[in-house]
């Protein structure tokens, strides 16, 4: 754990549960329903949800929505597939919408 010291974080905002860090930030860039939202290359202490196909801004992807494995709350969607080539970077990373994180320590 010692390597997790210092690092830059994001942590459910209702529990406080360390669901990112700023390293893994991908972009900062992208929308979700409630506003803006990060895309992470890799996001943890989170649950899946059933895989379903959603019609997004950038087109048909399969997406399973991602909740905080300590309170349950939502915080995203997990990209599965993307059908468009220009769309394949999103596969197996994450979208956390911002309002739903807070910076913490890891």
């Amino acid at each position: 754990m010692a390597e997790l010291m210092g690092s830059r974080a994001y942590c459910c905002f209702r529990c406080q549960n360390l669901v990112a860090f700023h390293d893994d930030i991908v972009s900062k860039d992208f929308q979700a329903t409630n506003g803006r939202a990060f895309l992470f290359s890799h996001a943890m202490n989170i649950i899946l949800g059933p895989k379903e196909d959603r019609q997004l801004i950038t087109g048909l992807h399969t997406v399973a929505d991602v909740y905080c494995s300590d309170c349950g709350e939502e915080l995203g969607w997990k990209y599965v597939k993307a059908y468009e080539e220009t769309q394949k970077y999103k596969e197996g990373k994450c979208v956390l919408e911002k309002f739903k994180i807070v910076k913490g320590n890891g």
